[in-house]
């Protein structure tokens, strides 16, 4: 493997202080992306690993065209019904981008362009259109594009009827936006410029300049973010306010949107709500009274406080309820029971309920778009391990569900060569951890000779699902396993799973995914010389952490746009995200905390030792973790460890925290990161 000379960081010392305890940070004067240092060095960083990739470069080229032969390039998603038109979203041979389109009536009628991105993308190294809305008499078609990876966005508004783009240019935005129903007034949130913490709510008129946009809420406190919805009925406007343990909703009616909004509940510490419409009532899915896994409450539209609240479906101390959908006939429930998701139909006559069947050993399921009210049909989504996401019609009534369409994967695939399991590791803690494996059955032999990626995400209480992936064909091919370790910190197993997992309990996210990775070792999927582990963002602190514990087990470690410099961030209130998450990590300004997340801080526990093989990628614009940590990171590992295994960093100087834009552009970024762990598997 070609050595060249790696990139060194200058030292600068800077002093912080707070609790009279002094950190050293060397690298901190990397928290400036106009200083042309700090460009040079990232440039450096790019180029050292381009050339220890170099050998690599084959590799990434076919794992590349593995990948895009895969993908149908003229491709279309399943339409959906609402109100007069069917609507769906596809891909064109060589497109890049989605287009999105409607028919009038039947699928046999006109193909009416409503936006085509790739269009309005040309010129741009980077390109997203995070969300479109429609107006209420469907004419009007708001979308909000971002050219740059930062997520700050622009609406621009297009009128169907004339085939024409307004006027209206609504700049520096969340692109979160909703219409009233009047066609002519567009609510949407709006970013602090430095925190960019959503914060405001601003009413905008057609035809008016931003500078005459209302704002009609703000929201003062800095742990909370705020974003507009709209109900299922139309009927309403929805304010939300919400941080990590509480939230508040305010409701206004669509058809009057200058009149003011109203409070349905006010905001509790540890209460959390959701709202829907349904008839005369408000239905709230809600911890009220200690409901720790979620309940269904309803309210009177005219009375919506919480002493007005009643239970339609109670607490389950097995059961996390995560979501709902409302039907004329039927309430629709998203459960989650021991690390899988369920959906139960419930009639509102009160006649029997019931669940429909899945049959793999570890899956996903989840409810679709569902615009219509009165309708027996439901549209929901599933996949698993080996099965690619499937998309089916259910018949609440006749109880049968019709596959509407399944991802096609391009030259062929067939399930029945590959092999998904459930295993469970046991925690230092006694706690059973489920992992999700899959692999190919002729290439794999459980004697420990098998490559093994382990993943896991363990954060916010975001749920890590057992989904297909056809570009993961491309390691399981070559007789590599994926597992997920569904770790503390996600919401997998309850709510529960989830307040164990962080604040003054963040240690055992960790713990468990090295319990994951001993159980993985011991029972001889793999072993320690063929071992692998990779996360992002939250996930990418916990690659950091693991790799400072037991870096010893672990040959090859990706960890992408890692948020690694934990106490120095939480500290600092200007930073993106910092304030909202007080309840996630804590507040290291109490000393409680600051002790706590000093101990498991990857930046600040680098120690002179051997390290894994370690590539890190982050993003120049990332507004979620700062391309800052990820580099001073890489410096700080650079001159304490004592290996000479591979130490990599990829900046891509023109996106953010997700990366690269486009369906085939961001396959490179894959591409690299698989090379890596196929070369350094390769080796052992």
């Amino acid at each position: 493997m070609k050595r060249v000379e790696a990139p060194k960081a200058p030292i600068k010392i800077q002093e912080i202080t707070y609790h009279n305890h002094t950190r050293i940070d060397p690298y901190y004067w990397m928290n400036d992306r106009e200083n042309p240092e700090v460009i040079q060095y990232l440039n450096k960083e790019n180029d050292f690993l381009k050339a220890n990739l170099a050998h690599t470069e084959p590799l990434q080229e076919k794992l590349y065209l593995e990948m895009k032969n895969r993908i149908k390039e003229d491709d279309e998603s399943v339409p959906y019904y609402r109100d007069g038109y069917f609507y769906y979203t596809k891909f064109v041979k060589g497109g890049e981008y989605p287009v999105f389109c409607r028919k009038k009536d039947a699928l046999q009628n006109r193909e009416e362009v409503l936006l085509d991105v790739n269009q309005i993308a040309e010129g741009h190294e980077y390109f997203n259109v995070n969300a479109i809305t429609l107006s209420y008499d469907q004419q009007l078609l708001a979308h909000a594009e971002d050219n740059i990876g930062r997520r700050i966005y622009t609406i621009k508004v297009k009128d169907l009827s004339t085939d024409t783009i307004l006027t209206d240019e609504i700049t520096e935005v969340t692109g979160n936006m909703v219409w009233a129903n009047d066609n002519k007034t567009l609510f949407y949130s709006k970013q602090d410029p430095n925190t960019l913490r959503a914060f405001q709510v601003y009413r905008h008129t057609l035809g008016t300049p931003q500078e005459e946009d209302i704002l009609v809420y703000e929201e003062a406190d800095e742990t909370f973010t705020c974003h507009v919805a709209k109900s299922k009925s139309k009927d309403f406007v929805f304010i939300v306010s919400e941080s990590t343990v509480s939230s508040e909703t305010r409701y206004l009616d669509a058809h009057q949107p200058t009149s003011s909004f109203q409070l349905i509940q006010e905001r509790e510490r540890d209460l959390e709500y959701s709202v829907e419409h349904f008839e005369d009532h408000f239905l709230i899915l809600t911890n009220h009274q200690k409901a720790s896994n979620y309940k269904l409450v309803k309210t009177p539209v005219a009375n919506p406080q919480k002493e007005h609240w009643q239970d339609v479906v109670p607490h389950h101390q097995d059961t996390l309820l995560e979501g709902f959908e409302v039907f004329k006939q039927y309430l629709v429930l998203e459960e989650r029971t021991n690390g899988l998701t369920k959906i139960q139909i419930m009639p509102w006559d009160g006649t029997e309920s019931h669940y429909i069947t899945f049959d793999d050993p570890t899956y996903t399921a989840w409810l679709g778009y569902n615009p219509q009210f009165d309708t027996t049909s439901l549209r929901f989504g599933y996949n698993s391990l080996t099965t690619p996401s499937s998309t089916y019609d259910y018949d609440m009534e006749v109880r049968e569900k019709e596959l509407l369409k399944q991802q096609e994967i391009q030259g062929g695939y067939d399930p029945s060569q590959y092999q998904s399991e459930r295993t469970w590791a046991i925690a230092p803690d006694g706690t059973r951890v489920p992992i999700s494996l899959v692999y190919k059955m002729d290439t794999f032999k459980k004697d420990g000779s098998n490559p093994l990626l382990q993943y896991a995400y363990g954060s916010y209480g975001f749920s890590t699902d057992a989904v297909f992936s056809s570009n993961r064909l491309s390691l399981l091919d070559r007789g590599f396993v994926f597992a997920i370790a569904h770790i503390r910190g996600g919401q997998e197993m309850g709510r529960h799973w989830y307040d164990d997992g962080k604040m003054l309990k963040k240690q055992n996210t960790f713990t468990d995914f090295i319990a994951c990775s001993e159980h993985l070792i011991n029972e001889r999927y793999t072993s320690s010389k063929k071992l692998f582990a990779m996360g992002g963002s939250a996930g990418g602190m916990l690659m950091g952490t693991v790799i400072n514990m037991r870096p010893e087990l672990y040959q090859g470690v990706i960890a992408a746009v890692p948020f690694v410099d934990v106490v120095t961030t939480m500290l600092d209130e200007s930073i993106p995200l910092t304030t909202g998450e007080f309840d996630e990590w804590g507040n290291p300004k109490s000393k409680d905390y600051y002790d706590y997340m000093l101990a498991y801080s990857p930046y600040d526990n680098v120690e002179s030792k051997d390290y894994p093989h370690l590539l890190v990628t982050s993003g120049l614009h990332d507004s979620q973790v700062q391309y800052w940590e990820p580099t001073k990171w890489v410096a700080k590992l650079r001159d304490k460890k004592t290996d000479k295994n591979l130490l990599l960093l990829y900046t891509n100087m023109d996106a953010g925290h997700g990366g690269a834009s486009g369906r085939f552009h961001a396959l490179k970024e894959t591409a690299m990161d698989y090379a890596f762990l196929i070369d350094l598997a390769a080796q052992t």
